[in-house]
């Protein structure tokens, strides 16, 4: 077959997709890097058969279940501060979302660095205002946080994990690619040792987390693969990984160096959510569909191509409904519940650590 591509579509000639859907068909987790970077390049008939492998794989996993959480999303810097009344507000968005019904609060940004709070109090607050699980916290934040502490960064996230601190985000790794980060910040970044290692301290202190790639700027199917792979050798060695989630490049500027990018097309955020199950398969049960970043029926669409959860609810609730992030987004249980009819599955409100609710 040979590395054939059809000429001005940059993506690889159909024979050679289907020679490589016929063997994930057998061993869907043991490709080699060249037969997943031509399923990343399937297109048309093809890409509805990798979908629909996907599909097969998802079922085997996890079931004819759709999942859900039932969570709130909190910026760091818009709900601390040490004041009795920065202290009341947290304790009363806290107290909210739980009588809202969630289970989970997700708390991620850094802490400005002339607050007069600190992550283990902010931990400790959010934990006494509960019960509630705790999600919080991205690798560049573990790392400000144990530095602020003058601690190791294993002392500080067993601190982390006593105060009540239960799970941390797998976010902020991007591309795990040195090169593609440097390129895409206009300058250094985070290395990729150093998210990997406290991506895996952070598993070995107890705290699971997601995993998370965000795709179609200026990384290439080669990169994607080597990205899935190093997640899937973290998970070998730690276990730690409860879900994976792939978030789409939003579009617009970057570095100077590179200039405006339009985001990924739909053909790869299919192919993307379909390879990482192949891929994960066996490692990763949990594919989330992060409705947020495509539209709730985008989202549905990538439910039928690998794809089980639905992530959060992401309630906003009437106290400071602003201040997160993806404020004004959010989904109610009957569109999820309608949802899983559609795709013949039952929906069912999962934890933060996907046990029943």
């Amino acid at each position: 077959m040979g590395d054939v591509v059809v000429a001005g579509s940059g993506l690889p000639d159909a024979g050679l997709v289907r020679k490589w859907l016929d063997e994930a068909a057998d061993t869907p987790a043991a490709l080699p890097d060249e037969g997943y970077v031509a399923l990343l390049g399937a297109d048309g008939p093809e890409l509805d058969e990798l979908c629909r492998t996907a599909d097969l794989l998802r079922h085997q996993a996890t079931g004819d279940v759709l999942t859900y959480a039932v969570n709130r999303n909190l910026d760091t810097a818009a709900v601390s501060g040490t004041s009795a009344p920065a202290r009341a507000r947290l304790t009363a968005l806290v107290v909210e979302a739980r009588e809202l019904g969630a289970t989970e609060i997700c708390m991620q940004g850094p802490l400005p660095a002339d607050s007069d709070d600190d992550y283990l109090a902010l931990i400790e607050a959010i934990a006494q205002a509960g019960p509630i699980h705790l999600h919080a916290f991205r690798a560049p934040e573990l790392l400000d946080g144990a530095a602020r502490h003058q601690m190791t960064l294993p002392d500080f996230l067993a601190a982390a994990r006593e105060a009540g601190l239960g799970s941390v985000p797998g976010t902020a790794a991007r591309i795990l690619d040195d090169e593609v980060r440097a390129r895409l910040l206009g300058g250094p970044d985070l290395p990729v040792r150093t998210w990997t290692d406290v991506i895996e301290t952070a598993h070995r202190a107890g705290l699971f987390s997601t995993s998370t790639m965000v795709y179609g700027h200026i990384e290439t199917p080669a990169q994607q693969v080597a990205h899935l792979r190093l997640l899937a050798e973290i998970q070998d060695r730690t276990g730690g990984f409860h879900e994976f989630i792939a978030m789409p490049f939003t579009p617009g500027p970057v570095s100077p160096g590179v200039g405006s990018l339009p985001g990924p097309s739909w053909r790869q955020t299919r192919a993307v959510h379909a390879v990482a199950r192949l891929l994960l398969h066996g490692r990763i049960a949990n594919i989330q569909a992060a409705w947020p970043k495509f539209g709730f029926d985008a989202a549905v669409d990538l439910l039928r191509g690998g794809a089980n959860d639905l992530g959060g609810l992401l309630l906003d609730g009437r106290l400071a409904p602003g201040s997160f992030a993806e404020a004004g987004l959010t989904l109610s249980t009957r569109e999820v519940e309608q949802a899983a009819q559609a795709l013949g599955r039952t929906a069912r409100q999962r934890t933060t650590g996907y046990a029943d609710v």
